[in-house]
């Protein structure tokens, strides 16, 4: 029986004899792995994208609305609307009656048109936070400060911005202490945030945020709100605050026994739940695909590989007369496919990364590049390597010496 080491060089030789050929016939392999190693970096980076952006929540953090947070079910949002309105009473009563509750603040929000002298910016969220918000919610003030209780409380005219209401309307500055015009009220920015960047397509650094008791007064004291709490402890803590919360809701409501909530509860997990809902569908199509232009490369592989076998049918006869086994001859042929496979597997991982991390650095698709993608591109080029070269080298191994020392 042949050594590993003379059947590598074997097959290595046998390679190098018809390079062009061993190229081509790797090409179609290479774009197959390339597309699925593209497709599973796009898959883990949008995951880890919406896990950490969209949802916008941390772990010990949920939220009360009268609309559904994460639903594709519009008839359901059309009769949340007629629901009745969470306000700010309501969430002082979580606060007071919820033991597990760290801190409970609120939001709303509207679009409106900003000024800054001759500057016009159109569609610009506009949001009411309460102040302890500051320690609620993720974004982070960059420069400058966030407002305090006492601004809450009196209802002053200030503002904290995003990165992009400052970037458009101060160039090359902060802002900070400016006075953007919003309709007939004028604030004052005391702070701004982070850049956020784009999530999907869709800015996420167009806002301000006010005072809350600000806000209601701008824009109605009535008007709608979203509790926002904070857990304080892990997940047995953080499902009792739930719990807690959505009895106080429940009662204020008068909702007894088995009566249908005319309100809703949102967590990390169902921002990720109907992510992953909408997007399981539409990428297991793009991994189907890949996963066939890596089949369709392993059956050119086959075909290239039975080819040969007829093309080298003397040199088998040689080599079977001389001694080898039909285990050797089969071992040969099987290295070739493999050694093919797994080189054009590699270029695809190489490609395939190269081209995700070209998405992540120019364009707003994300993309993350993990060691186990790589990995499987490498057992998946293995395999199609090993299933597609056993047809041929089992007929290489098969063939009867003496008609392969016949053959011209």
């Amino acid at each position: 029986m042949m050594r590993l080491v003379d059947i590598v060089s074997q097959s290595t030789d046998a390679l190098r004899a018809h390079k062009l050929r061993a190229a081509l016939t790797t090409l179609g392999l290479t774009m197959g792995v390339a597309t699925l190693i593209t497709v599973m970096t796009i898959v883990q980076g949008a995951n880890l994208y919406v896990e950490q952006k969209i949802a916008n929540l941390g772990t010990n953090v949920f939220k009360i609305a009268r609309t559904p947070f994460a639903v594709t079910d519009f008839n359901l949002v059309i009769k949340a609307l007629k629901y009745k309105r969470i306000e700010m009473d309501d969430t002082r009563a979580v606060a007071a009656a919820c033991p597990h509750c760290e801190l409970v603040g609120a939001t709303a929000s509207a679009t409106v048109r900003v000024r800054y002298q001759d500057k016009e910016l159109q569609d610009i969220n506009y949001y009411g936070y309460t102040a302890n918000m500051a320690d609620i919610d993720t974004r982070t003030v960059e420069n400058g400060r966030y407002f305090t209780e006492v601004e809450d409380d009196r209802g002053a005219n200030v503002c904290v911005a995003g990165s992009m209401l400052v970037e458009q309307l101060f160039p090359g500055g902060t802002g900070i202490g400016s006075v953007l015009r919003v309709g007939k009220d004028e604030f004052t920015i005391i702070g701004t945030f982070e850049k956020i960047g784009s999530i999907l397509g869709q800015d996420q650094d167009s806002f301000m945020i006010l005072p809350m008791n600000t806000y209601l007064r701008t824009k109605g004291i009535r008007s709608p709100v979203t509790i926002n709490v904070k857990a304080s402890g892990g997940d047995e803590t953080f499902e009792r605050a739930i719990d807690e919360a959505r009895l106080v809701m429940r009662a204020r409501r008068h909702i007894t026994g088995n009566k249908e909530e005319d309100f809703f509860v949102g967590t990390s997990d169902s921002y990720m739940a109907l992510w992953q809902s909408i997007s399981g569908a539409f990428f297991a199509v793009f991994i189907m695909v890949s996963s066939i232009s890596a089949l369709v490369g392993g059956i050119v592989i086959m075909n290239v590989m039975l080819v040969s076998v007829t093309e080298r049918t003397k040199e088998i006869g040689v080599r079977r007369a001389l001694g080898a086994t039909q285990a050797d001859v089969r071992r040969q042929f099987l290295t070739e496919s493999v050694m093919q496979c797994v080189i054009g597997g590699l270029t695809g991982i190489g490609a395939g990364f190269l081209f995700a991390l070209a998405l992540r650095n120019f364009t707003s698709f994300p993309a993350s590049v993990q060691t186990w993608v790589a990995v499987l591109g490498v057992v998946l080029s293995s395999v199609i390597g090993l299933f597609f070269g056993i047809y041929p080298a089992v007929r290489a191994s098969k063939l009867d010496p003496v008609v392969a020392l016949r053959a011209d």
